[in-house]
């Protein structure tokens, strides 16, 4: 068996729906086809969407395994160990990307991938900090402590979404950076997640001197669970909250086909700030990414083992509504 040794490893982290999990799609497929990468990605929910989204075959050399259950700093300890231990042991990867929830601290991110146990196993190169330069009208956001973290440890500030822009954003981006006192970070655009991929191949800034944040969350009675497979009949339930923010999410039976028309009326309603979907249809798999007024449905060509819905709201009150609107249209587990 071949050693473990200085996998060249990337974070790419930035706020909830600002387009990570679209641009790691689209840096797989611009993947050298003789090399293995990996793909470790934490949820808020507690389900665990992303890695139905980011399916691909591992005879393609793209190997994934998802940390659900909260921010991946609150798992940096024994469960994101072991989920990454046996990534690296089934894939054997030229290269790791690794994927926090929006509302992660990468700080302590960083500080798991450079402590002892993994010095000489992983090198930590380039931090990708994406950005909707969009998002910088919302106060709330622009004082939020954890994405303005998430762009102080970044080596390459990616702006998101471009293409979308009514506007050149850039200079208002610059500003804001520059209040945080960041003003030698590169900057890229991103159209529908692409960027140079040779933007990964620098080295990370980052020195092992993290001031330790204390924060924490709850969850439901049923913690961590990526253990939880989904249910031979019917459907199952699981919700997460903290860090301001609330989620409801459902594993399906893939006995259950739902109808196309339905799935397209109902989510095209959905209010909340992010909403991931896996749905089984009669037309097909329905691969579903809501953020904002961004909606993105798309027939995927692969198959789902199982149907996942989860969403993420800030409004307490709007997560329960929406909970029971899903859970009443799909006719999914309400507890």
């Amino acid at each position: 068996m071949d050693k473990i040794a200085q996998v060249p490893t990337n974070i790419i982290t930035g706020a909830l729906g600002v387009g990570k999990t679209t641009l790691i799609q689209a840096l797989l497929k611009a993947k050298p086809s003789d090399e293995r990468w990996a793909v470790l990605v934490n949820e808020f929910g507690e389900i665990g969407v992303d890695g139905a989204l980011l399916s691909s075959p591992e005879d393609k050399g793209v190997f994934i395994r998802e940390v659900p259950g909260g921010c991946m700093c609150c798992t940096s300890g024994l469960p994101m160990q072991i989920a990454l231990n046996m990534l690296l042991a089934r894939a054997k990867p030229h290269r790791l990307l690794i994927e926090p929830t929006g509302l992660g601290h990468p700080k302590e991110v960083l500080q798991t991938l450079t402590a002892e146990h993994y010095q000489g196993v992983l090198d930590v190169g380039t931090t990708l900090t994406l950005i909707d330069p969009r998002k910088l009208a919302s106060q709330r956001w622009r004082e939020h402590q954890t994405f303005q973290e998430q762009l102080q440890v970044a080596d390459h500030i990616v702006a998101t979404k471009s293409d979308l822009y009514e506007q050149d954003l850039l200079p208002e981006l610059k500003a804001y950076l520059n209040k945080l006192e960041i003003t030698d970070t590169p900057i890229s655009l991103a159209e529908q997640g692409e960027i140079d991929i040779n933007i990964l191949f620098g080295q990370s800034k980052y020195q092992q001197t993290v001031n330790e944040n204390s924060h924490s969350h709850s969850h439901s009675a049923i913690e961590h669970s990526h253990n939880i497979k989904a249910p031979a009949v019917g459907s199952i339930k699981v919700a997460n909250n903290g860090e301001g923010h609330y989620s409801f999410g459902w594993i399906c039976s893939p006995t259950l086909i739902f109808n196309y028309k339905l799935v397209m009326d109902t989510l095209f309603t959905v209010a909340v700030d992010r909403l991931k979907a896996v749905i089984i249809t009669e037309q097909g798999v329905l691969a579903c990414n809501i953020s904002d007024e961004c909606v993105s449905i798309n027939i995927v060509a692969h198959e789902a083992a199982d149907s996942r819905i989860e969403f993420i709201t800030e409004n307490e009150q709007l997560a329960l509504q929406t909970s029971e609107k899903i859970e009443t249209v799909f006719g999914l587990a309400s507890e």
